[in-house]
């Protein structure tokens, strides 16, 4: 038996579409769309192989012209190319014919998927406990069941209505993609199995291309999608200074103490390192925090920030302070925060970003969410983005 790797993205691709007749090689925003789900897979560096099995000549000639040698082209046997064959029939063709041990379905329809998504994906499903992983979208509608006539809420109190804010929502699969290991789709016959965990996609990726009128969708997000991230490199090719909160960005928020109560602070290597690349590069560094501590105090110290303002409670006015002594405009600084301190800041800068586990209205209005959490390596995520962009 052939091994094609450890990690393998498959995307099954049959000719018959009945909705939307070639529907996966057909031009969307002037590529087959395809090439979309493709990108994201081919980037993705925790993927070792993507398989594409398909029964269409045609699509196997768009596929080779995509052009990357991590592509291989599989057969779609007749038994699993009819209407009624399921995904998990194709899946498991493949797996009785190749040996890898963890296999990642793609949908094709899937275009708005991201090859940072898969990654989270692969980092959740390498957890101790985690058996599958899916891609999910969180939605904020009121669900209601007719029960003999009578509407009955199911996730809601009428009486107590939440504001969109408070209210967390619900979890729905977009089918952008499912991960699971290869003995355990041989053994269960189900993408997914076990432990199943979950890793939420953009609100946009809710729509799925099944019929005429959602590719109209779709495509109309991917190009709004497009035209976000040429504006989002744009300004970060502007940034020449990163700011920075520390607790719950540079450390994980937690208060630790030792044995004879002093307190101690967690903080990750990679940033550190992140905040030395950048000052290498030229940018201005800075930690500003209502934090008055010590502690705080040495890191900022032995990173050599440029910029280190503790104790503060009008985190703007040190802003602007910074922009008179640097000769900085707002759209040159990039800042980094987790709480409601940190809004007007966020508000005011050409990249304002929170992490992974900030405080929602930050979220709201970041231009950017870190993957990562506070104190597990957000800032050195933010500053690898400024030097790509500052490079290319």
């Amino acid at each position: 038996m052939e091994r094609i790797g450890n990690t393998v993205a498959f995307i099954p691709i049959r000719g018959g579409s009945k909705s939307i007749p070639l529907k996966n090689i057909r031009l969307m925003n002037k590529r087959p769309l395809v090439y979309w789900t493709l990108d994201a897979a081919v980037a993705c560096k925790d993927i070792d192989t993507v398989v594409v099995s398909t029964d269409s000549d045609d699509i196997r000639a768009v596929v080779r012209k995509y052009g990357s040698e991590k592509i291989i082209l599989v057969d779609r046997s007749d038994e699993v190319s009819t209407d009624t064959a399921s995904t998990e029939s194709v899946m498991i063709e493949c797996a009785e014919k190749y040996e890898f041990e963890t296999m990642i379905l793609i949908q094709a329809t899937s275009p708005l998927l991201r090859s940072e998504d898969l990654s989270r994906g692969i980092k959740v499903f390498s957890k101790n406990g985690i058996d599958s992983v899916l891609s999910v979208v969180r939605q904020k509608r009121f669900l209601w069941e007719n029960r003999n006539g009578i509407a009955t809420p199911l996730n809601y109190d009428p009486l107590h209505r939440p504001r969109r804010q408070e209210f967390s929502g619900y979890l729905v699969e977009n089918g952008a993609f499912y991960i699971t290991g290869r003995e355990s789709l041989l053994r269960s016959g189900c993408r997914l199995s076990g432990n199943i965990s979950s890793v939420e996609m953009c609100e946009e990726s809710y729509v799925e291309i099944d019929e005429p009128t959602d590719w109209v969708i779709v495509e109309s997000l991917l190009k709004r999608s497009l035209e976000e991230s040429s504006s989002r490199q744009n300004s970060l090719k502007k940034i020449r200074c990163l700011l920075t909160d520390s607790d719950g960005v540079l450390t994980d928020g937690g208060m630790y103490y030792s044995e004879h109560g002093d307190e101690l602070k967690k903080f990750n290597t990679k940033d550190g390192m992140g905040m030395a690349l950048l000052r290498r590069a030229g940018f201005i560094t800075g930690i500003i925090t209502g934090e008055d501590i010590d502690l705080v105090r040495r890191r900022g110290e032995k990173m050599k920030v440029n910029e280190l303002h503790l104790g503060i409670r009008n985190k703007m006015n040190v802003l602007d302070e910074i922009c008179k002594k640097h000769t900085l405009s707002y759209d040159e600084i990039a800042y980094i925060g987790d709480d409601i301190n940190d809004l007007e800041v966020l508000k005011h800068v050409g990249f304002g970003c929170t992490v992974q586990d900030g405080m929602r209205v930050l979220k709201e209005t970041a231009d950017y969410i870190t993957e990562a959490r506070g104190g597990q390596g957000a800032v050195r995520e933010v500053v690898d983005m400024l030097l790509s962009a500052s490079s290319s």
